[in-house]
């Protein structure tokens, strides 16, 4: 058996170098293409590291100063806290409770927002002020007494409830 000799027909050799150019034109395409996209992707990818470590860099000093100004606050009273000792004793409902507890809110509700230091300086007035106060509901007079008194960022105040002359 005999291969026909196709390599010196001129339509072969024709087929046979357009073969061989076209490959050639779609490898430098299809490298100019990766290229193009690898460069992209390479520039794309240098800039996120630098907009990364600036913000690493921008959250750093953020920490930095919250830090600082927490270290420079004072500490300050947030919310308030009123407790009673003998409202069971007493056979108080909730309501007069409620009633009591906002009114006592109300007479001392200026203290939010001190300084801890210069309330616990003069913690002697604030429960003057408490034990001072006669309420009346529901033709009942209630003085207080101040059992206990914690000065932190929350005001807590134990109070014994007494029934007025």
């Amino acid at each position: 058996m005999h291969i026909p000799p196709y390599h010196k027909k001129r339509s072969w050799q024709i087929l046979l170098v357009g073969i061989l150019i076209g490959s050639i034109v779609a490898y430098i395409v299809f490298a100019f293409m990766y290229g193009k996209m690898y460069e992209n992707l390479l520039t794309k990818n240098v800039q996120m590291k630098s907009k990364l470590t600036e913000l690493e860099r921008q959250n750093e000093a953020l920490l930095q100063d919250k830090e600082d100004l927490e270290e420079k606050k004072h500490h300050t009273i947030q919310t308030l806290q009123i407790d009673f000792s003998n409202s069971e004793e007493l056979q108080l409902d909730r309501l007069i409770i409620h009633e009591l507890e906002d009114l006592i809110k109300q007479e001392i509700g200026y203290i939010i927002g001190k300084d801890i230091q210069s309330l616990s300086d003069h913690d002697d007035l604030l429960i003057t002020v408490i034990e001072n106060k006669v309420v009346t509901i529901d033709d009942f007079s209630y003085q207080f007494e101040v059992q206990k008194l914690f000065i932190s960022e929350k005001l807590k105040v134990l109070l014994k409830i007494k029934l007025a002359d």
